[in-house]
């Protein structure tokens, strides 16, 4: 058990730990979101139109943060956008408690969107800063672990928070948001890479992260396994229904997700070890396609609860790898936008899911939509396969490049040069492997 937390765990840098406690905190106190539609039409009373007009805003708002966001961590640094984010987000979580007027709580909602979910390309740029690239499987694993297990302490603590006063749902959540802002402020330093400040940016900016087409291709391939995956929050809970299922039911059905995320994603960086990251993206996808295809045939809460455990076996493998990846795409200089980038996808994915979900399941039928779901993942499956190599050479060749910025009288590796004189050449033996897509001693 000492070796296992020990290669799960061990020799990450102390800042990455200070990221992590942050995000547990947060996460721990995020009350308001998930109680929000139940607060406005329960303490409030708008009505169910109203108060989805205000979670929409929310939305749009931090769709617009997470680009803001990745431009400032870029332009302007990691850590002066987290803390204005940071701080900005408790204090609007807070104004959001004592606005009264519908007007009022569209306002603040939607700038707590912005605000809130802007530092999210910030705090991941600052975690691929700090993380050799031989250790972002586990660190991202280790990070979602922490995500899991904050939200479910947090659905349970929001409970018993609101059977008091609403009012201090705000009150905590703001108080662990600005938790998160004091470990930003006192314990993390400025972390962009020396590289992407002495070295221009690529010209355009956001327009260039937009024109690389291996990153570019790999979003859209991603996105159709998001719009999958998120049919856990809005197509399943309606087709439970249909079969005469109470929504306490579809809660314990869905805990299972969450249950299996925190006693099992520590264990997926060894499984994973020594995989090409591509395969494991596909692996991944067929898994989750197949979890979701099951539900077609799934007409007892047992079998329901077997699918839930069959998809999240398959987000488990794909979160980390997907994170790892993205990460070694992202040069040093715009390393925040192709983070917000990510972010915007999921956004996109979040407002597509249920309205494309919700008009097959009409439209076509639940057998039509599971096995929908199933061919969307079989795509993204073969996505990865053929884009997959073209992609990890790119990351290999941008990572050489880097490395000549930083040190212009260090060789370039050797996988690096045969990356670069003949990428269709390259031998199967230097292909990247999940914890091989640089050397050890990668400033990140």
């Amino acid at each position: 058990m000492r070796g296992w937390l020990r290669h799960a765990a061990g020799g990450l840098p102390r800042q990455f730990w200070f990221l992590w406690t942050g995000t547990l905190i947060n996460r721990v106190g995020s009350f308001v979101v998930l109680f929000l539609s139940i607060y406005l039409t329960s303490a409030r009373h708008f009505t169910q139109s109203q108060a989805g007009l205000v979670i929409g805003l929310y939305g749009v708002g931090g769709a617009i943060g997470t680009m803001t966001g990745g431009v400032l961590a870029d332009r302007w640094g990691r850590r002066p956008t987290m803390l204005v984010a940071q701080f900005g987000a408790a204090a609007l979580m807070l104004t959001l408690g004592f606005a009264q007027t519908y007007a009022q709580i569209l306002i603040v909602t939607g700038l707590l969107g912005a605000f809130a979910e802007g530092v999210r390309p910030a705090f991941s740029a600052m975690m691929v800063d700090v993380v050799p690239e031989r250790d972002r499987v586990r660190a991202f694993s280790l990070n979602y672990w922490a995500i899991n297990l904050g939200f479910a302490l947090a659905a349970i603590a929001a409970g018993f928070a609101a059977q008091f006063d609403y009012l201090l749902l705000f009150v905590v959540d703001a108080a662990t948001t600005l938790v998160t802002a004091t470990i930003t402020l006192i314990f993390l330093a400025e972390t962009r890479p020396a590289g992407s400040r002495t070295a221009k940016a690529p010209t355009g900016g956001m327009r260039a992260a937009l024109s690389d087409r291996a990153f570019v291709v790999f979003l859209v391939i991603n996105l159709l396994s998001v719009l999958v995956i998120l049919q856990h929050a809005s197509t399943l809970p309606i087709a439970m229904l249909a079969d005469g299922f109470s929504a306490a039911t579809y809660g314990w059905v869905i805990a299972v997700n969450g249950i299996l995320i925190v006693s099992g994603q520590l264990f997926v960086p060894r499984l994973i070890e020594g995989r090409r990251p591509y395969r494991v993206l596909a692996v991944a996808s067929i898994i989750v396609g197949v979890g979701f295809g099951l539900v077609a045939f799934a007409h007892s809460a047992w079998v329901y609860a077997l699918t839930v455990v069959i998809w999240t076996l398959g987000e488990m493998l794909q979160s980390p790898s997907n994170a790892a990846t993205l990460a070694a795409l992202s040069p040093a200089a715009l390393r925040g936008r192709y983070q917000g980038l990510n972010s915007l996808s999921w956004s996109i994915g979040t407002a597509l899911a249920p309205v494309l979900g919700g008009l097959a399941l009409q439209g076509l039928g639940p057998v039509a939509l599971w096995v929908g779901c199933f061919g969307l993942c079989a795509l993204a499956a073969i996505g990865h396969l053929i884009s997959g190599p073209a992609r990890e050479r790119k990351a290999i060749f941008r990572r050489t490049q880097e490395e000549a910025l930083l040190d212009p009288t260090r060789p370039p590796s050797t996988a690096g040069r045969s990356a670069a004189t003949s990428p269709a050449a390259a031998p199967p033996s230097a292909a990247p492997t999940v914890t091989d897509l640089a050397p050890s001693d990668s400033p990140g």
